[in-house]
């Protein structure tokens, strides 16, 4: 426009000139009068043409300009519908659009880098070089040489997986789409893409991967079947996993589209086929235990379980089933409730045993007892006669004992609930002090009680003497030759419901290395003692436990023993 500007001008110059020649020569034809009438008009014509040259050439200068104008308007209305339309559909895919110029490297972002990614416009860069600095290091390398191959073969459309760097310092996988733009001779010049988020896509499909490795890496069967709403009871199966066909024989294909009683038994399918139903019709977990049928028509337990399974709109979509093959456990539960049977009776054989033989034992026991009891009476003069009648009375109190410890053994076994009563603690004490005053006296040990928190407990009064008597006399029977017996007994209160008794001394000990798991053994014995039976502990033990509670033992060779006791009653302080 510009151009055609400065060629009207030349023109009007050149025809300026010609008129200007043409007056200079006319001028020199005419007298001085006429001169100045000719200039006169002449002026006024040549003011005249110029305004005509000038309103021409206006006339054309506005129309070329607004015409341009109106080219400008219509291109920049184009250009903002454009832009428009392009921010709409940003907005509406939430994708992340990009522009990139290829010659200058100049990256152009829209919002989504910002409302995706958490950037704001101050961190974001325009260049190619921000753009890969934000890609993933172990991803960066590949999807370059992906891009750069696209760029170079001139392929229309591009698309890459990828982690992108978000403003938090966390990473987002994302699906990048591009296109290349090209101008007039096929140059590429720019190129266009888009950047969606598929975090939640990646993450779903490497749970769904994770699931899929379970049920196919599991031991168990899982059958999943449709969930159709028919007539039959049963629905089809659509999937079963591998260790189905390694536990039932049956390959994938001769199984799906059928019902699961093709591999069910006939017993099974009667008695579990209502239940079942039922379960079906409800849409609700169960689970039951049933016999199946391998290919080869072996039988096998199986726990059976059913879940129902939902889509997204909460509409029963399928039945997920997963069976566990439980023969073996059933033939060790067979197994255990025979043992359970079979000790049961022998427990009874053993009790009508001890029974009859305590009976049976004690009769003559107490006519020999009377016997010597006769003898006693009668001097003897005869030495080695009289030194045999000693030793068979020794034995025969001795069995004596025996007899009667295995009869409070039997009776505390045969009787697990007892009569409890309020007994006060120190009485007991003071009640097997006096029993045992003979040996107090000879061994003269120091005793100290500490009973003041817990005066009265709610137990069994015979079982507790019993087990003080027992404790108290194995400390005498037991104490260190070397030094002067002390036995310390405490108690306290460990919650509303528990007491705990502590009786401790400083005997020769027990190695507990040797001995922890026999200390309560029935017949087990510690000490070269001519007169220990090994019963004690055995009896203390029983008789704990029959009241509830429980006792444990810390033991040191020459250093003593302590006893824990507690007893689950209640007590009155």
């Amino acid at each position: 426009m510009k151009i055609k500007s400065n060629n009207i001008i030349i023109y009007f110059l050149i025809l300026f000139l010609l008129v200007l020649t043409n007056q200079y020569f006319a001028l020199k034809n005419i007298g001085p009068q006429n001169q100045q009438f000719y200039l006169f008009f002449s002026n006024i014509f040549l003011l005249i043409l110029a305004l005509v040259v000038i309103k021409y050439v206006l006339s054309k200068q506005h129309k070329q300009t607004s015409s341009y104008i109106n080219e400008l308007i219509k291109k920049n209305e184009a250009l903002f519908k454009s832009n428009e339309k392009f921010d709409l559909a940003s907005k509406a895919t939430n994708d992340t659009i990009w522009d990139w110029d290829i010659k200058s490297g100049r990256f152009i972002w829209n919002k989504g880098i910002e409302t995706v990614f958490g950037y704001q416009p101050e961190d974001i860069g325009d260049n190619l070089q921000w753009w890969f600095d934000k890609i993933h290091p172990e991803d960066s390398l590949k999807m370059s040489v992906k891009l750069y191959s696209f760029i170079s073969e001139k392929t229309e459309k591009w698309q890459d997986e990828y982690r992108f760097h978000c403003a938090d310092g966390t990473y987002k996988y994302v699906l990048d789409r591009g296109f290349l733009v090209k101008d007039n001779q096929d140059n590429i010049v720019r190129m266009v893409g888009a950047i969606q988020d598929i975090t939640k896509q990646k993450e779903e499909e490497q749970r769904l991967k994770l699931l899929e490795t379970v049920i196919t890496q599991t031991k168990d069967m899982v059958i999943i079947t449709e969930a159709e709403e028919t007539e039959r009871v049963i629905p089809k199966i659509v999937y079963v996993n591998p260790a189905f066909s390694k536990m039932t024989g049956y390959k994938p294909r001769e199984v799906i589209g059928k019902s699961p009683t093709v591999f069910m038994s006939r017993n099974s399918v009667k008695n579990d086929i209502k239940k079942l139903a039922e379960a079906l019709k409800k849409k609700e977990e169960f689970t039951f235990e049933t016999i199946n049928h391998r290919k080869n028509n072996d039988e096998y337990w199986v726990n059976f379980t059913m879940i129902p399974i939902t889509n997204n709109n909460n509409q029963h979509s399928h039945w997920i089933s997963i069976q566990r093959d439980i023969s073996e456990e059933k033939i060790r539960e067979k197994e255990r409730e025979q043992l359970i049977s079979e000790l049961t009776q022998n427990n009874k054989d053993l009790k009508q045993f001890s029974y009859i033989t305590s009976h049976n034992l004690r009769a003559p026991l107490s006519n020999l007892t009377g016997l010597l009891n006769l003898i006693d009476d009668i001097e003897i003069e005869n030495e080695e006669l009289k030194e045999v009648i000693n030793g068979f009375s020794k034995s025969t109190n001795l069995l004596n004992e025996t007899v009667n410890d295995l009869v409070k053994v039997v009776i505390i076994k045969d009787n697990p609930s007892i009569q409890k009563e309020e007994i006060s603690i120190k009485e007991v004490f003071e009640n097997v002090f006096e029993q045992l005053s003979f040996l107090i006296s000879i061994h003269k040990p120091i005793i100290k009680m500490d009973l003041e928190k817990i005066e009265v407990l709610k137990t069994n009064k015979s079982y507790f003497e019993s087990i003080l008597l027992n404790l108290t006399t194995n400390s005498l029977k037991y104490k260190d030759p070397n030094r002067q017996l002390k036995i310390n007994i405490s108690s306290k209160k460990i919650d509303d419901k528990t007491t705990l008794i502590v009786f401790n001394d400083n005997g020769i000990g027990i190695d507990l290395n040797r001995n922890k798991d026999k200390i309560f053994g029935l017949y087990q014995r510690f000490h070269n003692y001519p007169d220990s039976k090994g019963l004690g502990l055995y009896l203390v033990k029983s008789q704990i436990e029959t009241m509830g509670g429980t006792i444990t033992v810390e033991s040191e060779v020459n250093k003593g023993t302590t006893f824990k006791m507690l007893f689950k009653t209640e007590s009155n302080a």
